[in-house]
């Protein structure tokens, strides 16, 4: 009995040990595979929020990393991607996170350029209610197309709220909260970027975190 049951043990413990170098072996043959598909996707992303027609530079090859938790949601340092033209910072799309949606964080990304004008807004990351909440991502919903063109003045503030406090975005029928925490996260994101440009296009092209 004994003889048996520790037979059975070195059976399953071979067998976990072979199921463990099985998934080491595939994840090593297809990180790369999915590190390039990452960047295809974000190309894809980055191309959808600031026109081609401005810029000359491949974008996802100009990250540098901006570390700024009251404005972009997180202690961690998010990248920011610059556009250039001839060699001169024209926009941003800048990573940001919206730590108080109704089911977490929220990801995002915001593309502005230097007039302070939002280009395109895509949601990267979200576990938001499905039907409701999940009309932030553009798959969904229209709704991120809202913030194409807006900027903000010490005038119409008020305005970069959802209807229901008084701002001019829409809210979600029977989803208020996601939509409320979205746009006070684009808000944040871009008046961090309108009071700190310049620093921010100063610092190195480099997205690789120590």
């Amino acid at each position: 009995m004994k003889k048996s049951m520790l037979r059975n043990g070195l059976i399953l413990a071979l067998f976990a040990l072979i199921c463990t170098a099985l998934v080491a072996v595939v994840n090593h043959l297809t990180a790369d595979k999915i590190v390039a598909q990452e960047k295809l996707e974000l190309g894809r992303v980055l191309h959808q929020i600031i026109p081609d027609k401005i810029h000359d530079n491949q974008l996802t090859d100009y990250c540098t990393l901006v570390h700024a938790p009251k404005a972009l949601g997180t202690d961690n340092p998010l990248p920011a991607y610059v556009a250039t033209k001839d060699g001169k910072p024209v926009a941003i799309a800048m990573e940001s996170i919206a730590p108080d949606g109704y089911s977490g964080d929220i990801k995002m990304i915001v593309a502005i350029n230097n007039a302070g004008v939002v280009l395109g807004v895509r949601t990267l990351y979200q576990q938001e209610t499905p039907g409701l909440g999940d009309k932030i991502d553009i798959r969904k919903s229209n709704w991120v197309e809202s913030f194409v063109g807006k900027f903000i003045t010490p005038e119409n503030e008020q305005e970069w709220h959802v209807k229901k406090d008084g701002g001019e975005f829409d809210q979600f029928t029977g989803a208020t909260i996601t939509p409320r925490a979205y746009v006070k996260a684009v808000k944040k994101t871009l008046l961090y970027f309108n009071a700190n440009k310049d620093s921010i296009y100063k610092q190195p092209i480099n997205c690789e975190i120590n």
